[in-house]
């Protein structure tokens, strides 16, 4: 992942000009390697679609804000910038909130800029006018409305909060008068560098994890998105492979040590299948290290999975646990990676040897053989196909839905953010938008999103767009006219079949008529071919309509 720094200079502005307080949020941004802004404007905000522009920050009309904000998170995956999203007030302010919440829940830095009218106005003028600092205020780290005095250090403050710790959103409100004010103060106020606890501190307790280490005999590593954040990759695979410690991911870590790995469990999260497999080994661990594991990504056959008093269990995590999923013997709040480093020095590793070639040699076989993708035509068939036919740097993207638990489980992942989707909220309609904000900031690397044909329609003006940025993404859907998931927990509890079929849909046509190319393929070797034409695609988005059979899920997740 490429990251610009605050060093990176600004562009030259004109000659003699002062900055208006946007000028200055707009720089600010540009300063935290914000190159893209996405979203839906409206008369409010034209003044700050003028400010990103000068500022060097391409603004990309989207058809929805939802969609938006989606393609801000998969150009921070790839550049490590906060994301940008920009919408007018009211409906536009409203139609975000739900990948914001995403964002808050997926820890996504996202800068949110809303336009709203002055406070003055507001007093006696009512059209869409609504309290948007108590709309974000639930689902953002932090809150501000822009001033004309203060924009420089509302904007840094903004993104030092949505970058520390456990990143996560940020919404500014920018009233039409500051906008379209004149020069603002330039006296820059920057937050000076600063960790929390960068290390476990020396002492009983980390004297005592060590020992912990050093006696187990059947360790076991959960390693999570925090990890990923703390850029700790290289940390944990050195430690687990020094330490002989077998490690199971969640869906948002897959790839931080790549799924081919000999110590690799593969990913965790949403699968009962999966679940019938770890668990079990969960249970027969000595030792338990939990290092970056922010367990919002797991389904609650998670919860309490383990008794610390029972147990020994060491938690090295990014922030305190106020979620209560799971409870730790010994707790650490600090960077993952020095963390793992800590804990490490100086402990002489015993042989596991018997533990890896026994029970957990034993727990991969079963979940290889769970999630087999050898068959002739199916879901697991379609994965199958295209990871073979991509390479392994391949960016996949995936809606939510009985499809995203298959894929998880089955699709390889040998980088971190190479597979990129909703966890904590499990929200629909983010594959498409992930995939074409992965590809904007990423142009050199094939990407490939997955979505169900209802995900898939939620977003489907998004095409669009990708038309006309000229993104050759390939877009695989899964067609079965169904919610399939839902349909099968209403199976499940014994409920009758409501709400959850609707049409078949030409997906190819639809691809077609947006500007792209289509295909309906309902075997391997025409899925070979369509994917064959995407990969070969130099400016066109490829739709790729899978035709599946209804409940082709059941027992598969």
């Amino acid at each position: 992942m490429t990251q610009l720094t605050s060093a990176t200079p600004l562009p030259a502005t004109s000659s003699g000009r002062k900055d208006s307080p946007v000028d200055l949020l707009a720089g600010r941004l540009y300063e935290a390697g914000c190159r893209f802004a996405f979203g839906m404007p409206g008369g409010e905000v034209v003044a700050l679609l003028d400010a990103l522009e000068r500022a060097g920050i391409r603004f990309v009309l989207t058809k929805h804000e939802n969609s938006g904000g989606f393609m801000a998170e998969g150009i921070y995956h790839r550049t490590g910038a906060p994301g940008v999203l920009v919408t007018t007030l009211g409906p536009g302010a409203a139609n975000c909130v739900n990948v914001v919440a995403n964002a808050e829940q997926d820890r996504v830095p996202l800068i949110v800029l809303t336009g709203c009218v002055d406070a003055d106005e507001a007093l006696t003028y009512t059209h869409q006018v609504m309290d948007h600092q108590a709309l974000f205020r639930p689902i953002t780290k932090a809150t501000f409305r822009l001033t004309a005095c203060g924009a420089d250090t509302i904007a840094d403050k903004a993104v030092a909060i949505a970058l520390r710790d456990r990143p996560g959103p940020v919404h500014i409100d920018v009233p039409i008068g500051v906008a379209e004010s004149g020069p603002a103060p330039t006296v820059k106020r920057r937050r000076y560098r600063m960790e929390s606890a960068t290390q476990p501190a020396a002492g009983p307790d980390l004297d005592e994890a060590r020992q912990w280490l050093a006696d187990a005999e059947r360790p076991l590593m959960l390693v999570g998105l925090d990890a990923v954040n703390h850029g700790a990759g290289e940390t944990v695979r050195h430690f687990v492979e020094t330490h002989q410690v077998p490690f199971i991911a969640t869906y948002k870590a897959k790839g931080l040590v790549p799924d081919d790995h000999a110590l690799s469990l593969g990913g965790a999260g949403l699968s009962p299948l999966a679940d019938r497999h770890l668990l079990p080994l969960v249970r027969q661990a000595d030792l338990i290290l939990c290092v970056g594991y922010d367990p919002i990504e797991m389904r609650v056959a998670w919860r309490e999975v383990w008794d610390p008093a029972q147990t020994r269990v060491v938690d090295i995590a990014a922030a305190p646990n106020t979620h209560y999923m799971h409870q730790a013997s010994l707790n650490f709040v600090c960077h993952v990676g020095r963390g793992l480093e800590a804990l490490s020095a100086g402990v002489q590793t015993p042989d596991r040897g018997a533990w890896i070639a026994g029970p957990v040699a034993a727990a991969k076989a079963e979940l290889t053989k769970a999630f087999d993708t050898n068959e002739e035509w199916g879901p697991a068939a379609v994965i199958d196909e295209v990871r073979r036919l991509l390479p392994s740097s391949a960016i996949a993207t995936v809606d939510s839905g009985a499809h995203r638990i298959l894929l998880s489980q089955a699709w390889k992942s040998y980088e971190e953010r190479t597979l990129l989707q909703s966890t904590g909220l499990c929200t629909m309609g983010c594959a498409l938008p992930l995939a074409m904000g992965a590809k904007l900031a990423d142009p050199a690397r094939h990407v490939v999103s997955f979505s169900g044909d209802a995900g898939m329609l939620m977003v489907v003006g998004e095409l669009s767009t990708a038309a006309e940025l000229r993104l050759p993404v390939i877009v695989v859907v899964f067609v079965d006219a169904s919610l399939a998931l839902i349909e099968m927990k209403q199976r499940g509890r014994q409920l009758p079949n409501v709400g959850v079929d609707f049409g078949e849909h030409d997906f190819a046509a639809i691809g077609r008529a947006f500007g792209g190319d289509g295909f309906t393929v309902r075997s391997r070797s025409d899925l070979r071919e369509a994917i064959q034409h995407g990969i070969r695609s130099l400016d066109r988005f490829t739709v790729i309509g899978c035709v599946i059979e209804r409940r082709a899920y059941d027992g598969r997740i």
